[in-house]
């Protein structure tokens, strides 16, 4: 191992740079008041506003309700980007970039010259520590292209602590961004664990949690209905057939680990699919907050907790179910319990926290077409031997198409040069082709992903609207009629990482080959309107605010709120906070 590649020795030569860019731009920006000790930076994944607002009058006193009722919180904010996953949206919250800045376009892609498959936080450098490591595991942040509001705060302030928790590895390794340090749910073994990127070692408050096996005590623990049958008549009931069985089964009460002899893999892989992961998350995270000293100095600190557990059960049972109600109305009261943690441990005047998602989530097409909607499944390998076809017989035999990629197909590059093609004009006639098959809205090509979006002053602003205008221009920029994802997708595509194609589904449409269950992934509302919400009153004041705003906006709040310069690859704006914040 090269010097420069020792942890210890990166984080060195990272604050010093983070130092000398904050030289370069001169003084940071002075707080209006002293930032706060401890920043709490919450991600539920999967979680749609939609579900936020339409069970509120179920929701605990102070857990959502804690943003909803003494906090500020945006009841119109969006992702820009049109490809929403998970990794995409990690990204963006604390760089306040869009995957076209940051490298990151999906959870996994294939390299555009060789076809290889790449990982978004994937490293072979780099393993996990005292847990198994597999070949394309999420071990760094390699992959990421832009600095994040703890990079630039590690780098002002080496004594400030960003750690970041998740169940996913992309959930922790993205919002930790350089110079965080990240941990994540090791699916096989129950733990905890960081990689060698981070440290060469766990710290013992690490080894001392593991050690205890807290996963362990979910071991044939029942998920049972929190409230009586008539409170969920605003979901769709358990056990429909598009319901996939996650391990636990698709109805509740659902025994945890009932096959099962002893917790092991499987035991401890099907636990993400219960409210049970989010409780070991935020167990993990008061865990940090003690063995790290969190908020406890002047010196203010970022904590980072992505709980995954609502995406999965999202993905298995769809958004609609009971499954996923219940679920959120239990994560609700892990928030109540953890704030009231956090009111104890670091002070309910010390700390601000900020919760968002990392996108949205359609209905079941199942569902959606029992309801009389245009919804259904677009086969992938079905609509990539399709495409194959028409370009053979337009172009002469060959493996055109090599795979979904990301957003897109990945064309052969190599093939076309060899056959002395324009790749535009294969581009041209692989769109052709693939708006043809049933369930495609639009299909970009490279050319029109690199062409310049059309000035604003040819298009017709809103009438009537309220918003400021940065808000007014970002909704022109989405209201392109001929072609109204291209703004989004340009947001998603990056010229040296994604392939030349990228598809747009219909409305209530899924790329998917499964018999069920539901997912994300495009530029339409149900996937990119997100909560923000934010609680602190001291720094972000209380209130609804109705503006349209973006998830991108939250980085330089953020950085504002600290102190600081605003990450380097940023394109956000500070959000509208209501006029009490001072």
């Amino acid at each position: 191992m090269q010097l420069t590649d020792h942890p210890l020795v990166r984080a060195a030569l990272l604050s010093l740079a983070g130092l000398a860019l904050l030289v370069g731009c001169g003084t940071a920006p002075v707080a209006a008041t002293p930032p706060p000790k401890l920043l709490v930076f919450m991600v539920v994944d999967g979680l749609p506003m939609r579900q936020v607002t339409g069970y509120r009058d179920q929701l605990a006193p102070d857990g959502f309700k804690r943003f909803l009722d003494r906090g500020a919180w945006f009841a119109d904010a969006h992702y820009g980007h049109g490809h929403t996953v998970t990794a995409a949206g990690h990204a963006v919250m604390l760089t306040g970039a869009y995957p076209h800045r940051t490298g990151i376009i999906s959870n996994e892609w294939r390299n555009p010259n060789t076809g290889a498959p790449v990982y978004c936080t994937g490293d072979e450098a780099h393993q996990y520590l005292e847990n198994k490591t597999a070949p394309l595991a999420g071990t760094s942040p390699r992959n990421l292209r832009a600095e994040t509001v703890g990079d630039v705060l590690r780098g002002a302030r080496p004594g400030a602590k960003v750690i970041a928790i998740s169940g996913k590895d992309r959930g922790a390794i993205l919002p930790a961004g350089k110079l965080g340090t990240a941990y994540m749910y090791m699916g096989e073994s129950g733990q905890f664990a960081s990689s060698s990127y981070y440290m060469p070692a766990h710290p013992q408050w690490v080894k001392t949690f593991n050690a205890a096996k807290p996963a362990d005590a979910y071991f044939k623990q029942s998920w049972t209905a929190l409230l009586p049958e008539a409170a969920y008549t605003r979901s769709v009931p358990d056990g429909k057939a598009w319901q996939v069985n996650s391990g636990n089964g698709n109805r509740l009460p659902a025994l945890i680990g009932d096959k099962n002899e002893k917790p092991g893999p499987l035991f401890y892989g099907n636990l993400l699919a219960t409210p049970f992961a989010d409780e070991l998350t935020l167990a993990f995270a008061r865990a940090a907050i003690e063995g790290e000293a969190l908020g406890q100095d002047d010196t203010p600190d970022i904590l980072s907790i992505s709980l995954s557990s609502h995406d999965y059960v999202n993905h298995a049972f769809g958004p609609e179910s009971r499954l996923s109600h219940d679920h959120m109305l239990r994560l609700d009261q892990h928030l109540q319990a953890f704030f009231r943690y956090l009111d104890a441990k670091v002070g309910a005047g010390n700390y601000v926290a900020v919760l968002t998602a990392d996108h949205g989530f359609v209905d079941t097409p199942e569902w959606s077409s029992s309801q009389g909607l245009d919804a259904g499944r677009l086969n992938p390998s079905q609509t990539l031997a399709w495409l194959n076809t028409g370009l053979a017989q337009k172009f002469g035999e060959g493996k055109w198409a090599l795979g979904w990629s990301g957003g897109g197909v990945l064309l052969d590059s190599k093939l076309i040069a060899a056959k002395k093609l324009d790749p535009a004009a294969v581009d041209k006639e692989a769109k052709t082709l693939l708006l043809q098959v049933d369930g495609i809205a639009d299909v970009f090509t490279r050319e029109q992903l690199l062409s310049a979006p059309k000035p604003a002053a040819s298009r017709q602003a809103p009438q009537g609207g309220q918003a400021s205008s940065g808000a007014a221009q970002r909704l022109l920029e989405s209201q392109d009629v001929s072609t109204p994802h291209l703004a989004a997708m340009r947001k998603s595509w990056h010229p040296d990482i994604a392939s030349s194609l990228q598809v747009v589904v219909k409305p209530n449409w899924l790329i998917s080959s499964r018999v069920g269950g539901s997912s994300h992934g495009t530029p339409h509302a149900y996937d990119t309107h997100v909560p923000i919400l934010s609680y602190g009153p001291r720094w972000i004041g209380q209130g609804q605010v109705n503006t349209r705003v973006e998830v991108a906006d939250i980085a330089p709040t953020l950085s504002r709120l600290l102190g600081l310069r605003v990450p380097a690859q940023s394109e956000g704006r500070p959000l509208p906070l209501p006029a009490t914040a001072r």
